[in-house]
């Protein structure tokens, strides 16, 4: 690889990335509390939601904006959603000792594999 490419399934992991984020953003942003009471959470905060919402909406339609963009802003992208999804990961694992619910079980799962591709492709692209 190129010091300038950008491998294309990376540009179609980008574009999966914003159709998973827009998926959960917009029930989670219009409508928090029954959203997350169906999936098992009692205590729900709508504000937080929206703003776990905004970040969903934010990182995934830059995802899809930037899907052809070249590799320097691919890695930026990379290092902002490595962050993001770590933290994530961290968050929701507390979340989970501390009582939440099984579902969100499901939300560490994607969050875990969304930060595995993050990670191999941020290696990928470093190694160059």
């Amino acid at each position: 690889m190129s010091e300038s490419e950008v491998p294309a399934t990376l540009r179609r992991f980008f574009v999966v990335h914003f159709v998973v984020d827009i998926l959960v953003a917009i029930p989670l942003f219009l409508a928090p509390r029954a959203v997350l009471s169906l999936l098992g959470w009692r205590e729900i905060d709508p504000a937080m939601s929206r703003v776990v919402a905004a970040a969903l909406f934010g990182i995934g339609i830059q995802s899809l904006l930037g899907r052809n963009e070249p590799r320097r802003t691919f890695q930026a992208m990379l290092s902002l959603k490595i962050i993001w999804s770590g933290a994530a990961c961290l968050g929701i694992l507390v979340s989970l000792l501390q009582g939440a619910p099984p579902f969100a079980w499901g939300f560490l799962a994607l969050f875990v594999v969304f930060s595995g591709v993050w990670w191999h492709y941020f290696l990928l692209l470093r190694k160059g």
